[in-house]
């Protein structure tokens, strides 16, 4: 079973505050972008992970797929093991989302395919345990976002009459390093 997680854009980005948790409370809204990587699911006898396009540093434990797999794994023990395949498209550390998307809609992949019943709500739950804009792709909308991005309210704003263009300049920029560079961060 194949899947094809987007990435999205932020419409401006009010930060409201740090947190007593070591977060930010935001205000964004976040947009789907139809730029697209993709994401393989096969049944198999033990979990396997491999990645094909942009290259990611790091171990693949790591990876939101796999840290996805595992959340699942942990209250299904039933989930089979699987061999999952990342074909990495949108660019690492240009706020796009593309890892967070991967984790997203491999939960969605993993309820779908092996038939785990779990409803929107629940998604976004998981979802948020894997990072603070991973509920986005639960419900892959155009949504107002507070909180730490977590909190959505889903917009009928519509941009489809607009070109959007994304350019990289082949920067990464750590969210985590990002916020840190706020005053008083530190």
């Amino acid at each position: 079973m194949v899947s094809f997680p987007n990435c999205k854009i932020n419409l401006g980005l009010n930060i409201i505050g740090k947190r007593s948790d070591g977060y930010h409370d935001l205000e964004t809204v976040f947009y789907p972008i139809r730029i697209k990587e993709a994401v393989e699911i096969i049944e198999k006898e033990k979990l396997e992970f491999s990645i094909s396009g942009l290259a990611i540093a790091g171990q693949g434990e790591n990876n939101f797929c796999i840290k996805a797999y595992h959340l699942l794994k942990k209250d299904f023990p039933q989930l089979p093991s699987v061999q999952m395949h990342l074909h990495k498209a949108i660019p690492i550390g240009a706020g796009l989302g593309g890892g967070s998307a991967d984790g997203a809609f491999t939960l969605k992949l993993l309820n779908q395919k092996f038939d785990l019943s779990l409803s929107e709500k629940q998604l976004i739950d998981y979802a948020l345990q894997l990072g603070s804009d991973c509920p986005f792709f639960i419900l892959n909308q155009p949504c107002f976002a507070t909180g730490r991005g977590e909190t959505l309210t889903q917009t009928d704003l519509d941009l489809s009459k607009f070109k959007i263009v994304i350019i990289h300049p082949g920067i990464h920029i750590s969210t985590a390093w990002a916020f840190l560079q706020l005053s008083g961060s530190r």
